[in-house]
């Protein structure tokens, strides 16, 4: 059986050569109740005070009252176009920083690895350190096919490469495999989030927001890039 370790510093290398306003909304809104209440008790307190032989007609009331709704319907307007203004800008920023990811490599969860040319590249994050850390890689059919010791790693996203040989040497054909992870921490079992690495293909702009194509897959998005190379 051959375990070899490939260190984090290995992996790093090869994948850096692959590359050569709701506070506003709610401001808004508080201040034209209050505008609202003022206005209410301004009318109120003139109704009471108003002399008995000569009271407000409806006409008056009725025209401060239309006045009033038009001033609080304007500021509903100007808040619902401000908010509709800061979110088509939030996703224009959005979609032209992700179109800058086409062709970069990236990480984004997912327990694939794809060997091409006789190279793998994966990764994982931990959400707390390790004692000791092994990769463990399948073919299609569920077959362990190799195992990698990578040690201790510390809290973090951790890069690793595979070199596309099995347990025995023997270089495996290319194609896709996945893999799994198996951390320990004094004895405990380290959860750990597979990451797998891929190519930033398209970008697509629908009703959830910016979304990434990555290798073979689709639908990620921008949250859910842990790395860019």
């Amino acid at each position: 059986m051959v375990n070899n370790t490939q260190d984090a510093t290995s992996a790093a290398a090869l994948f850096a050569s692959l590359n050569a306003s709701a506070a506003g909304t709610a401001k808004t809104s508080s201040t034209a109740a209050d505008t609202q209440d003022r206005f209410l008790k301004l009318l109120v307190t003139q109704m009471k005070n108003q002399d008995p032989l000569n009271p407000m007609d409806n006409a008056q009331v009725t025209s401060q009252m239309a006045q009033l709704s038009t001033v609080t319907g304007i500021d509903k307007l100007n808040a619902t176009l401000q908010a509709l203004s800061n979110s088509m800008t939030s996703n224009a920023n959005q979609s032209m920083q992700a179109a800058g990811m086409i062709g970069h490599g990236v990480l984004v969860p997912g327990k694939g690895i794809d060997l091409a040319s006789g190279t793998g590249l994966g990764g994982f994050e931990l959400a707390q350190s390790a004692d000791t850390s092994q990769v463990s890689i399948y073919n299609s059919a569920g077959t362990l096919v190799r195992s990698i010791d990578l040690g201790a790693q510390p809290v973090g996203i951790v890069k690793w490469q595979w070199d596309g040989k099995d347990n025995n040497g023997v270089a495996m054909a290319d194609g896709s495999y996945t893999f799994t992870v198996n951390a320990i921490q004094g004895g405990n079992s380290v959860v750990p989030t597979n990451l797998q690495f891929g190519v930033v293909s398209s970008v697509t702009q629908d009703t959830q927001g910016v979304t990434l194509s990555v290798g073979k897959l689709e639908g990620f998005t921008m949250a859910q890039v842990k790395q860019i190379f």
